[in-house]
């Protein structure tokens, strides 16, 4: 299917709303429909950037595939929603040495969207596994670029929540700057995963960085 036919079809959904964007898209993989042709347009016409990420990662067979597409597709990640939403595509579960091995090219790439794909991408169940927290905290450093400095303090929110004595630990010793350990121990304080007694901890932790 071309750019126009598949342009057109987005643009005429009601308000655009996700789930029905995917329900779209759903059929198009069922179609085996080639959406190649967006390529040229997907930063041109964000309506149809979900579609040609959602769809081609579909088609492939192994969460490997899908891997080397996105950092063939890599320029075309420009924002934010870019990269968090391959988090949904990726088939799973995926290899945790596989991926800590891609996490560590991507958090040192001079692509800031690509660093934040770097640490977003535990985000499809690894950061569950409390016997990795270690090796991906290895992972956390300073980093001058906004998104990428959310996507870590992100991360370190959802570690916690598998594997807060760590994170604590972690915290407590580090030295990162405070626009990413101060947003993670807000981000920690603001959320009802944790107990009183955790956010008090975390909490106390700030007068480090004043």
């Amino acid at each position: 299917m071309g750019y126009q036919e598949i342009a057109n079809d987005l643009h005429s959904i009601e308000n655009c709303k996700t789930k029905d964007v995917d329900k779209y898209n759903k059929r198009l993989l069922k179609e085996h429909a080639d959406v190649s042709d967006l390529k040229d347009y997907v930063l041109k016409d964000q309506s149809v950037h979900r579609t040609y990420f959602q769809v081609s990662m579909g088609q492939c067979k192994t969460y490997a595939e899908q891997f080397a597409f996105i950092e063939e597709n890599c320029d075309l990640l420009q924002d934010w929603w870019h990269v968090d939403q391959l988090v949904q595509f990726i088939k799973k579960p995926v290899d945790f040495d596989f991926a800590f091995a891609k996490a560590k090219e991507y958090v040192v790439s001079e692509k800031p969207f690509l660093r934040r794909w770097g640490y977003v991408l535990f985000l499809t169940g690894l950061q569950k596994d409390a016997s990795h927290t270690k090796d991906i905290l290895s992972l956390m450093k300073d980093d001058d670029a906004y998104y990428v400095q959310m996507a870590e303090a992100w991360l370190l929110c959802d570690l916690a929540v598998f594997n807060v004595k760590e994170v604590l630990k972690f915290t407590e010793k580090s030295k990162m700057d405070y626009n990413i350990m101060g947003k993670a121990i807000q981000k920690i304080c603001d959320s009802y995963r944790f107990t009183t007694e955790e956010k008090e901890q975390f909490r106390a932790l700030r007068k480090k960085w004043k």
